[in-house]
């Protein structure tokens, strides 16, 4: 029989049992399904879910207290940020944190506005109002960076006086959790953003602190430096030079056949440097001053003559002798002046200089000997090294006369360096073992379909399907009887069907014509026509008989 033929069969049979049957059946067939899968939701949801996450230790305690006092069942998440409530909690137990106003943490920003009302507030309530919700929305900024896992907010802004010469300026102080707990990468971005988002803020104004109590950032003084931050400070250059070592040597000896150790001393004093420098060699008259002076004297004095004849009235002595003198002065005077050329350098270092660095490396002796050959002598192992060291030293920054020091050696290392040893796949025991929880609900969902199948569908089906008892007597009617089919060749010994008797009860057979009455008997309402035409297509001949002889046996009445 082909699938075309068995399809429009099924199709016929389920036509046949008729609409309420139909609907009993898809009735019963809704109910199982809606049961079964009821019993998978509510076996494999989960026994908790989370409330809220990202929480402080302070509003979890207070949430904690409240759900405490209502009678509402609750969990904490390992690390202390997240509380859970049973399954179908959540809402009763967000609306009744709403009431209380919890978690507070939600509201640290400018939300506090919303809770203010107009009436009774003063300037001094409003300032404050105003520096808690700057600094609520601060700390939500930093908490969105990477590697912040909490972060709280402290500003501090000065009141502006009239009459005040000096004003002081604002500050700020930074308390970071993060993760990992040495990560102070993003200290100096935390410092230019609170000093951005506060008015008049200037960024030495800002300390940022981790949450271990380790100083990060204070200041701009250098020379005040923390250990803290010296420290961090050489780890950052140390782990810069080892990345560039292993940059170098991996492409040579390869992942795993290599360790690198790095100690760098800095100093981070401040330095200021002012020099001046005079060139007599470049020399520029700035003024020429020339004096010329040129003096010319002449002196005569005529005198008489000494004698007694002076004293003589009217008597005039004759003087010969005469005095006669002269005098020549010249002055020449010249003043120039020179500029001497100048060079002031001031420098103002407010950084780092490396003082000294310590660099050892280890390196596998059997990858070495890989690389030398088989018959590679000690001295080709040793050339290596030599290598090595060139390119540590090249890579590392080395300077002699800054004391640096490099060393690397050669050494066996455990395992020949290999990488660790894969984890062992989980045994079949393992596994049975972490999903019991999952087997268990799956195992009691089937065991509930199961039980729902045997007590409720195969009971129903049974009572929707059985044959009614007149259609049950019509069918037993056709009893087989062992006689002789007449003028039927070959059919000496073939069973008659005869009529039923007044009892109803059908007379004994053979069981072949026993088993295809039950054959018959379990067809689902059908028709005599349709019973007929089953018997024709089963046993042809065999039917025939039966007819003949019933014809024969009504021809005598």
């Amino acid at each position: 029989m082909s699938g075309r033929e068995q399809a429009e069969r099924l199709w016929s049979n389920i036509v046949e049992l008729g609409g309420r049957r139909l609907a009993a059946l898809g009735l019963i067939g809704l109910v199982v399904f809606l049961a079964v899968g009821l019993g998978a939701y509510y076996l494999s949801r989960p026994a908790q879910e989370t409330l809220y996450t990202g929480l402080s230790r302070e509003d979890v305690a207070r949430i904690g207290g409240v759900l405490r006092d209502a009678g509402i069942r609750f969990d904490v998440s390992p690390d202390g940020a997240a509380v859970l409530v049973p399954y179908g909690s959540t809402a009763a137990a967000r609306m009744l944190l709403a009431e209380k106003g919890l978690p507070q943490s939600a509201k640290s920003g400018y939300e506090l506005f919303n809770d203010l009302g107009s009436l009774g507030m003063t300037s001094f309530m409003q300032e404050v109002t105003r520096v808690r919700a700057l600094e609520g929305e601060i700390a939500r900024t930093i908490q969105g960076m990477k590697g912040v896992r909490a972060a709280r907010v402290h500003i501090v802004l000065p009141e502006r006086g009239s009459f005040r010469r000096d004003q002081q300026p604002p500050s700020a102080s930074v308390v970071v959790r993060t993760e990992p707990a040495d990560d102070v990468s993003g200290a100096q971005a935390i410092r230019h953003l609170v000093a951005s988002a506060i008015p008049g803020m200037k960024p030495d104004r800002v300390t940022v602190i981790g949450a271990d109590g380790t100083l990060l950032l204070s200041g701009d003084d250098a020379g005040s430096a923390p250990t803290g931050k010296m420290a961090s400070l050489e780890k950052t250059v140390g782990r810069e030079v080892q990345d560039n070592i292993r940059r170098t040597l991996t492409p040579y000896l390869g992942v795993g056949n290599l360790e690198v150790s790095v100690a760098a001393r800095l100093n981070t004093d401040r330095t200021n440097i002012n020099e001046t420098i005079f060139n007599p060699d470049q020399q520029v008259a700035r003024s020429v001053r020339a004096v010329r002076e040129s003096e010319n004297s002449q002196n005569r004095a005529a005198q008489r003559p000494t004698s007694a004849q002076q004293n003589l009235p009217d008597q005039r002595a004759r003087s010969d002798g005469n005095d006669a003198s002269s005098n020549e002065t010249s002055k020449r005077e010249d003043l120039t002046n020179y500029e001497i050329s100048s060079k002031t350098i001031q420098t103002v270092s407010d950084g780092y200089a490396v003082r000294q660095l310590s660099v050892a490396v280890l390196v596998n002796r059997s990858r070495l000997a890989a690389l030398a050959g088989p018959d590679g002598p000690k001295a080709g192992i040793d050339a290596q090294v030599a290598e090595i060291e060139q390119l540590v030293a090249s890579a590392a920054g080395f300077s002699k006369e800054r004391g640096d020091s490099v060393k690397v050696a050669a050494v066996g290392f455990v395992n020949d360096g290999q990488a660790l040893e894969p984890v062992p796949p989980l045994s079949l025991s393992e596994v049975m073992l972490r999903q019991s929880a999952t087997l268990i609900n799956a195992a009691t969902i089937l065991v509930v379909a199961g039980l729902l199948i045997w007590f409720g569908l195969r009971p129903a089906l049974r009572a929707i399907l059985a044959v009614p008892e007149a259609e049950r007597a019509a069918l037993a009617a056709l009893a087989p009887q062992a006689v002789p089919a007449a003028g039927v060749p070959g059919a000496e010994a073939a069973p008659a069907l005869a009529p039923p008797d007044r009892a109803g009860a059908p007379p004994p057979g053979p069981p072949a014509m026993a088993s295809l009455i039950d054959g018959m008997a379990e067809t689902m309402g059908l028709s005599p026509q349709k019973r007929l035409e089953q018997m024709i297509d089963r046993d042809e001949e065999q039917v025939a008989a039966i007819l003949k002889r019933w014809l024969v046996r009504e021809e005598p009445a």
